[in-house]
């Protein structure tokens, strides 16, 4: 992160910097930063917004603009500064949510950069070696390297715990503590403050049911009825106001369908795959531990995609990647993640808890890549099947196997 930041500032004007609470955007920004305006909690800073704005730009530079939602008039201020004052990586801006539409912003393209910031991956929190290059693996190079030394109980810990730098160093017990008062706010503070009802119970509920629908396209009618409980189903309006807040928090990131030329006349499934941000957030709101993730391995398979896909996504978003999944309507085939960089460039990855899984993630790889149109998308950088096991090769059929905890940027 500290990295792509970097680069970014050298290249624009201003970099805003957005993800959930408490994944350290303030505390990234704040080591690059000469001014910090925290604007959600600096009364003086906001009276000066309404006065004279322009006072703000004034402060040695680059200048930090934390939690600049609370006062979305800065990015418009901001675009403007970037015009008027010939540098770059002059300003930056962090926030926890994206304002409602309402908001009236210029785009800020050519003067705003963006970084989305994620919970720690397994490499940054120190739990995978590494060893395995992402960027390598999309290049034909085969894999090589030995994971972190990591049981079936280990990474279902690290589901629990999650990759929140607050709990780095932290016991399950300790995570669990912490993630169950994060769940409250979000449910009791931040959700109603995007304009919903406040309704926590209903919100929990939600939360709940998203997660145990994890890595799964859940139904809006299971959705809606699970919300509403003993009464009945919520509006679909409602479920959507709600969904609607949970991405512009961004506490869910829901994979969207991969909808390939194919060789054939295959019917694919265009409803998202649900994923929270971070798999510890889910389960902090089912209140589930490591006992009971351990005594349903299918659950805590599922639960394991959505820690890999939180990898990946941390991996390949200096690539400009972008994630999708594909599913056919037919036959119920599916590959987990597909992962699309710039220049019509495509990987398939299929995630397996257990080592054992192996044979039938490479088999649904290949079988996806022989129904792609190569014509059209050319052949697929690399097939990957990443395990929570502990070794690292390329089969005889060209597909990767690489543990999780060898993968790394």
């Amino acid at each position: 992160m500290d990295a792509e930041l970097a680069t970014r500032m050298s290249a624009i004007g201003a970099v805003m910097i957005d993800g959930a609470k408490a994944v350290g955007k303030t505390v990234t920004a704040s080591q690059v930063a000469a001014t910090t305006l925290r604007l959600d909690v600096d009364e003086q800073a906001q009276e000066a917004l309404k006065t004279y704005p322009e006072q703000l730009f004034t402060y040695p530079t680059p200048i930090l603009f934390d939690e600049w939602q609370e006062a979305p008039q800065i990015w418009n201020l901001v675009r403007r500064a970037v015009d008027d004052h010939a540098g770059k990586g002059l300003y930056l801006l962090t926030g926890s949510a994206r304002p409602r539409d309402n908001a009236r912003l210029h785009s800020g393209a050519g003067r705003i950069g963006r970084i989305r910031m994620r919970p720690m991956s397994l490499f940054e929190s120190g739990h995978s070696s590494g060893a395995v290059s992402l960027a390598d693996l999309l290049r034909g190079e085969d894999p090589r390297g030995a994971p972190a030394p990591a049981t079936i109980p280990d990474l279902v810990e690290r589901m629990v715990v999650g990759g929140w730098p607050e709990l780095l160093g932290q016991g399950e017990a300790d995570a669990r503590e912490w993630l169950a008062d994060y769940v409250t706010s979000l449910t009791e503070v931040d959700m109603p403050a995007m304009g919903l009802r406040r309704n926590p119970a209903n919100l929990l509920r939600l939360l709940a049911s998203l997660a145990r629908a994890v890595a799964t396209t859940p139904t809006r009618a299971t959705l809606a009825a699970d919300v509403g409980g003993e009464a009945g189903p919520i509006a679909s309006e409602t479920l959507s106001n709600y969904l609607d807040a949970l991405e512009r928090l961004m506490i869910v990131e829901p994979l969207p369908a991969w909808r390939p030329h194919l060789r054939s006349r295959t019917r694919l499934r265009t409803t998202p795959v649900h994923h929270f941000v971070d798999p510890s957030l889910g389960l902090a709101a089912l209140s589930a531990g490591s006992g009971e993730l351990l005594g349903d391995l299918r659950t805590a398979g599922l639960q394991f995609e959505s820690l890999v896909l939180r990898d990946l996504r941390i991996y390949a978003q200096a690539l400009r990647g972008t994630f999708s999944a594909w599913r056919d309507s037919r036959t119920g085939a599916e590959v987990d993640v597909i992962l699309e960089i710039p220049g019509g460039r495509w990987a398939a990855f299929e995630i397996k808890l257990g080592e054992g899984a192996t044979d039938s993630g490479a088999a649904a790889l290949l079988n996806c890549a022989g129904k792609v149109d190569v014509d059209k998308h050319g052949q697929p950088l690399a097939l990957v099947v990443i395990t929570g096991g502990r070794f690292t090769y390329r089969r005889d059929d060209g597909v990767f196997v690489v543990p999780i905890t060898a993968l790394g940027p």
